[in-house]
């Protein structure tokens, strides 16, 4: 088993050499946020509906951009923490910067008609179809 739970008092060299390094990834790596952007996208008869989560992420720092077939959606976020003692003295103070960025193909978008709406921290936008019929067609040769 890769976590097996030790002996609070084993011995120091009854431990393999890789235990000491087992958990330095993972606690690296919690500090930091999610890098991807959880998202679905779902397609109906006249338009395409993708949900996107951006936990944390103000609407004032979400961007989204329709350029030649693809949506790109970003947003960023700055967290400053500061603790100061009674006398006003900063005890502790934590600085954090994000960005995510992803970016979605669609073809035949009526681009006027986009539209995006941002509650408890889910995106939601909404890509009306064309009327332009693009499915595949077989053409027979003369």
């Amino acid at each position: 088993m890769a976590f097996e739970m030790k002996p609070f008092n084993n011995s120091f060299f009854d431990m393999n050499p890789s235990d000491i390094f087992r958990d330095v990834g993972r606690q690296l790596f919690t500090q930091f946020p999610e890098s991807t952007m959880k998202s679905d996208v779902r397609e109906y008869d006249h338009s395409y509906v993708l949900e996107a989560e951006l936990p944390g992420i103000e609407k004032e720092n979400i961007n989204i951009e329709y350029n030649n077939g693809v949506l790109s959606i970003s947003g960023e976020q700055s967290i400053d923490n500061e603790a100061k003692d009674d006398q006003g003295r900063v005890v502790h103070r934590e600085r954090s910067y994000s960005t995510i960025k992803r970016q979605f193909a669609f073809d035949n978008i009526q681009q006027d008609g986009i539209s995006a709406d941002f509650t408890n921290g889910v995106l939601k936008v909404t890509l009306p179809k064309t009327n332009r019929d693009n499915r595949s067609k077989r053409i027979e040769i003369n």
